[in-house]
């Protein structure tokens, strides 16, 4: 087994992978090579999703970013999908992070589609240095768009330190991924899993969004006034969608 295997512990069969943020998703058979972190009683705030084409670096974005870590040696494209939890620090607020680590192969298609059902959020990754990677992503984002239109998009341009130390191997316009982001209303990040670079970032602004459009649903909802009810009504909306 290659050290990608052992970045997550096997998924318990006695716990349902599919509740997770306010939908209910079908379950279905995860193959044995699929592997997970053990879903404990940590509530999970939102869900994220990751997407894109396989060998992008997505495994490694989120090794970077839970573990602090880049993996080398054997790669193993992940089959399935692979979930990990992770607190973050929101202003006074803890906001969880429940992010499903997807395949990216095409074969594979329809149990992603499965995955990124319900989610709050999604980073759709292409590698720098692979243009065909750049068409996937717009794949994944058109998909994204017709079957979960509340979702928002995080474009996230992988394997930054490649460009950065040989510009020539850049295959994709940094200007033509921000035209494109500003079209799809999404943010756009470039980062390296290697150095770490806009790593915490990305993820950090996606929970500080998640937390702001918490606030927001409940304002809307309950016509409450968050500067008497904050930490009331943000518990509310964040342990019980």
């Amino acid at each position: 087994m290659t050290h990608r295997a052992f970045a997550f512990n096997r998924f318990r069969a006695s716990r349902d992978p599919c509740r997770l943020g306010s939908a209910s998703l079908p379950c279905v058979p995860i193959p044995a090579r699929c592997v997970h972190t053990t879903m404990s009683a940590m509530r999970v705030d939102t869900k994220v999703v990751m997407l894109g084409k396989e060998s992008v670096g997505k495994t490694s974005l989120v090794e970077r970013y839970v573990h602090h870590r880049f993996l080398v040696g054997p790669y193993q494209n992940t089959i399935g999908a692979a979930f990990v939890a992770k607190p973050i620090q929101v202003g006074d607020k803890v906001v969880t992070l429940g992010i499903w680590d997807t395949a990216g192969s095409e074969r594979y298609e329809a149990m992603s589609r499965i995955y990124y059902r319900g989610a709050r959020a999604a980073v759709v990754c292409y590698d720098l240095t692979d243009s065909s990677s750049f068409q996937r992503a717009r794949f994944w984002v058109k998909e994204l768009q017709n079957c979960e239109e509340h979702c928002k998009i995080y474009l996230c341009g992988t394997k930054n330190d490649l460009v950065q130390a040989d510009r020539g191997l850049r295959q994709i316009d940094f200007h033509d991924a921000q035209d494109f982001a500003e079209e799809i209303g999404a943010q756009l990040y470039e980062t390296s899993s290697k150095t770490g670079n806009n790593v915490d970032e990305l993820f950090q602004r996606i929970a500080e969004e998640y937390s702001d459009s918490a606030f927001q649903y409940m304002s809307n909802e309950a016509g409450v006034d968050l500067s008497q009810k904050k930490d009331s009504y943000f518990y509310s909306c964040c342990h019980n969608n």
